[in-house]
């Protein structure tokens, strides 16, 4: 399940109009506002980004909303990423081996594009 907030930018004058339709439209939660700046804040709910995103495009489209724009989520795939993440072993087994010449280690990454002598 993912969860977002989403800043909607409306006039001031359109301010309850859009309150009242959002509320109604069944694509998000409205939470608060002011009146006077013509903003609000609203979050989604989603299986996943596209999902949410959609629902951001139905806010975006809404009558009188000048605005809507993504501001913060949370992914609940993506704390299993970072969790598995922080438990692997970030050090390479041959990293650790005292059989290892430093000399026989392989670099095989990018180091933009460069072209070392004798390599690294």
């Amino acid at each position: 399940m993912n969860i977002s907030s989403i800043v909607v930018q409306v006039l001031p004058k359109n301010y309850d109009e859009v309150q009242k339709l959002l509320e109604e439209s069944g694509v998000c939660d409205y939470h608060f506002g002011d009146k006077e700046k013509g903003k609000m804040i609203v979050t989604v709910e989603g299986e996943g980004v596209g999902e949410e995103i959609k629902k951001l495009v139905v806010i975006q489209q809404t009558q009188y909303v000048l605005s809507a724009d993504m501001m913060q989520t949370y992914q609940e795939e993506l704390e299993g990423a970072i969790k598995e993440l922080e438990e692997a072993d970030v050090i390479p087994d041959m990293l650790n081996m005292d059989s290892v010449d430093v000399r026989d280690i392989i670099y095989n990454g990018d180091l933009r594009k460069k072209d070392f002598q004798g390599g690294i």
